[in-house]
């Protein structure tokens, strides 16, 4: 086995401080109050973690319309760390109904806790607290459960015909849930569609779900699945109800359907010529396997790196030592940190150990124009550096013959690289993903081409790390998360996946390189895992890739 492999698995502890397990977090709230007479609330539960002193959102569950004892079906998985106290903050929101977003939306409370406190107690139930801690009537109950050995998914499309019509005026409204039957005799929500609008054929919208959240790994468990014709009240009609077992709906995986009669009990006792109040089809079960980082990165896949300066003026005169770009004789400036902390990480999973590198925002020899893109080394053809230490002499060897300048403007190098992961992607293979570090001292000036840039990016095999240097106010910078969690284009498209990492270095002043390199880094292992599976591709045979692969003597 190559060297690469061996450097991999020693920095991995780095990369990805070695996970006790994954778990899942699923939330039911109780007793939410009205927001007035004429309305119920429109509850959305968002989760943070602390980070380094930041709430920071994990994720949010969907909004339900006119509940005040909402069952979510979105499940949070997090990732389980024996050794460390990982708090963990759940905020209830009264979503405005004609806008998702949290800035319209009403507080309602908040609780928090550690993760370990959850994971011990199975099922946590709290008050949720209200501005100024006082408590409220509302309560939130998280429940967790490990996801141990099988991370497959399963992807399931379902469809109904002749549902009963429960609607006046209208076809009914029909939605689907499915409930998995605990060994203690409760229920537990697996997942909720869509509602399909007036229509008593309905089809749902294809949907995953672990194989482990959706029969505990049991595929003779009991499956209960309920059809509901939905109401803007919030109280549904019941239309029907059917039993499932996964083993049965394995029944779809080769082409074929699966049906079910949906039963109405009540009428099946009542009516004499009862047959059922519709049919649930199953048209699609699809088994996905998933892959770890490290089987990725054991078939041959390399982390390709590159790193981007922020070279403007309001870095300051880099001969004056209170410039964030002077050269100290001893002591490594806040750019040289950044850099060594992250490249020294990602340079372990390169083969090669070359590294372009790029700067912005100067004015570049030989005719002084400014340049958004331009090559540390000046070297326009070939902008790589030898390893991290090359990239740090290129960039000590350049501040001398440019002059900083502006504006701050970094879409111009994220198109370029994803320009290169756009090539790689239509290898349809796993063999080259993008890592691109940018290091900036302000908020920068093009943000609306950056979302642009980020949003077309998030569809590549690319990554974008940005590190805030200097004491500069960086709270702009969080409009690169959007309005409701998701950072959309300024045409209003929503990023495909989840690329960007944004922090400041002076939260890890005085922490270990160890430390800053594990925060920006810690998400790329399930960025690669989450594209690549996406695309349906695996990673290649460790024994094919040794075999394709040309060693020098």
């Amino acid at each position: 086995m190559s060297n690469i492999y061996e450097s991999a698995a020693n920095s991995l502890g780095l990369f990805s401080s070695p996970c006790l397990t994954k778990v899942e977090l699923r939330v039911v709230c109780k007793g939410i109050s009205d927001r007035d007479a004429l309305s119920k609330p429109d509850p959305c539960v968002v989760l943070k973690m602390q980070s380094h002193g930041q709430w920071l959102e994990v994720d949010r569950t969907e909004v339900i319309r006119s509940c005040i004892n909402p069952t979510f079906s979105k499940v949070f998985t997090v990732d389980f760390y024996f050794e460390e106290v990982q708090r963990l903050r759940y905020e209830l929101y009264d979503i405005c109904s004609n806008h998702n977003g949290l800035k319209e939306a009403d507080f309602l409370g908040a609780m928090e806790c550690t993760l370990g406190q959850i994971v011990s107690q199975r099922k946590l139930s709290k008050c949720l607290l209200k501005q100024g801690n006082t408590v409220g009537k509302a309560s939130i109950t998280v429940i967790a459960e490990e996801l141990s050995g099988n991370d497959d998914y399963v992807e399931l499309s379902f469809s109904a015909r002749k549902l009963d019509d429960k609607d006046f005026f209208s076809k009914s409204d029909p939605f689907l849930e499915i409930f998995r039957m605990n060994d203690d005799a409760t229920q537990q929500l697996v997942h909720r569609t869509e509602t399909v609008m007036n229509n008593l054929n309905p089809v749902w919208k294809t949907f995953k779900v672990s194989l482990n959240s959706l029969c505990s790994g049991d595929h003779d468990r009991i499956l209960k699945c309920t059809v509901w014709d939905w109401d803007s009240n919030g109280k549904h009609d019941f239309i029907g109800e059917y039993q499932a077992t996964f083993k049965e709906m394995r029944g779809a995986m080769d082409g074929r359907q699966v049906q079910w009669e949906c039963i109405n009990p009540k009428y099946k006792v009542k009516k004499k010529n009862y047959k059922n109040s519709g049919i649930v089809i199953l048209n699609q079960c699809k088994i996905i396997k998933m892959h770890s980082f490290l089987d990725y990165i054991m078939g041959g896949c390399q982390i390709q790196f590159t790193v981007a300066i922020d070279f403007t003026a309001s870095n300051g005169d880099p001969r004056n030592s209170c410039s964030l770009h002077y050269i100290h004789p001893y002591q490594p400036n806040e750019y040289l940190k950044a850099l060594v902390a992250v490249g020294e990480i990602c340079q372990d999973y390169d083969s090669d150990k070359m590294f372009p590198a790029f700067g912005f925002g100067a004015r570049i020899p030989p005719d002084f124009k400014v340049s958004h893109d331009f090559a540390v080394n000046f070297n326009e053809d070939n902008p790589e550096c030898a390893g991290i230490q090359g990239v740090v002499e290129a960039y000590q060897n350049c501040l001398p013959k440019i002059q900083l300048y502006g504006p701050t403007n970094i879409a111009p190098i994220i198109q370029k690289v994803a320009k290169s992961a756009s090539e790689e992607m239509h290898t349809k293979e796993a063999m080259q993903y993008f890592i691109l570090l940018i290091l900036t001292d302000g908020v920068i000036t093009d943000m609306a081409d950056t979302r642009e840039a980020i949003v077309h990016a998030s569809h590549l095999p690319m990554s974008v790390i940005i590190v805030g240097v200097g004491n500069a106010d960086f709270s702009d910078m969080q409009m690169l998360d959007g309005d409701d969690g998701i950072l959309r284009s300024p045409k209003g498209e929503p990023v495909l996946r989840d690329i960007v990492q944004f922090v400041p270095f002076r939260n890890f002043k005085h922490a270990s390189p160890a430390a800053l390199a594990k925060s920006v880094l810690a998400e790329v292992p399930n960025q690669v895992v989450d594209y690549y599976n996406s695309k349906g591709i695996k990673p290649k045979d460790l024994s094919e890739y040794e075999s394709s692969r040309t060693f020098g003597p």
